[in-house]
């Protein structure tokens, strides 16, 4: 039984699995490169919860239970022993290989590791440790407590035991898990990028502006927003890396990122991150 999870990683991401795993009932610990950032953390944490006590979304009493139950640290030994650590670090290959080799040595042999990539290979993870039949993929998105889906990603060293561990986590926390196998993208990544890099060279090709073609797939097709407004919400550096990482893969034209996209990264106009991407914030 799960009862202690580790996170690693004091971004957004890391904040929100915080506050959804925390809610749903586990003590968890999580673990930042340095103190500033773990406190940093905590405290957007209570920010958010403070929040949703003002909109009557939750109470004083929740908002201090989910605190209380989250500790942080600026100590990668501060995991070691969580039944479950979840890597939700900078989208790069080879800085999450070097992190669960790292973690091997660290976490007790019955934890599973886990890494919340939106694209990378689990395989090329699994591998970089001595237990790859307890290491998978549990994909939660963005923003965390509000996104009901988690994908839970099976390479082919993770055993029947992991994956249904995962999976129980996932559903325990509130979520809809669906298991896809390792596969770049998984399932949503995979049909969502095509369109939004599709979007660009539309507008590239001036078929319409930005604008109308957020209006038209928001009325049109019902979406929430329009592609645009999901970039910049994504992060242009975030979305050039998941076009990367589909099109080693699969050589697809449809996942070769737009010149635009690639311009925008290089100027550092990454979306709301910066507060400039396609869009103004």
């Amino acid at each position: 039984m799960l009862k202690m999870i580790g996170i690693l990683g004091s971004g957004i991401m890391g904040a929100g699995l915080a506050e959804v795993v925390s809610r749903a009932g586990y003590d968890v610990v999580v673990r930042s490169r340095t103190r500033q950032a773990a406190e940093a953390l905590l405290n957007s944490v209570a920010k958010g919860l403070a929040k949703q006590v003002e909109r009557g979304k939750a109470t004083a009493e929740e908002r201090e239970d989910i605190l209380g139950r989250i500790t942080v640290s600026d100590h990668i030994g501060a995991v070691a022993d969580c039944d479950l650590v979840i890597e939700s670090v900078v989208e790069d290959l080879a800085v999450k290989k070097a992190l669960f080799a790292q973690l091997e040595q660290v976490v007790k042999p019955s934890g599973i590791l886990a890494t919340n990539t939106s694209t990378l290979p689990v395989i090329e993870m699994a591998i970089a440790t001595q237990r790859p039949d307890r290491v998978c993929g549990i994909h939660f998105f963005n923003p965390a407590p509000a996104m009901k889906l988690v994908e839970i990603i099976s390479p082919v060293t993770a055993s029947a035991d992991t994956i249904a561990t995962a999976t129980a986590f996932a559903q325990s926390c509130g979520k809809d898990a669906v298991q896809v196998k390792d596969r770049a993208g998984f399932i949503v990544n995979a049909l969502l990028f095509p369109y939004l890099n599709n979007a660009v060279r539309l507008w590239e090709q001036g078929t319409a502006s930005m604008e109308d073609i957020d209006t038209a797939m928001r009325g049109g097709c019902n979406f929430p927003m329009g592609p645009f407004a999901l970039l910049d919400l994504v992060g242009l550096d975030t979305s050039v890396a998941i076009l990367d990482a589909l099109y080693a893969e699969f050589r697809d034209p449809n996942y070769a990122a737009m010149p635009t996209l690639r311009r925008m990264l290089s100027a550092g106009h990454l979306g709301r991150k910066t507060k400039v991407g396609f869009f103004q914030y």
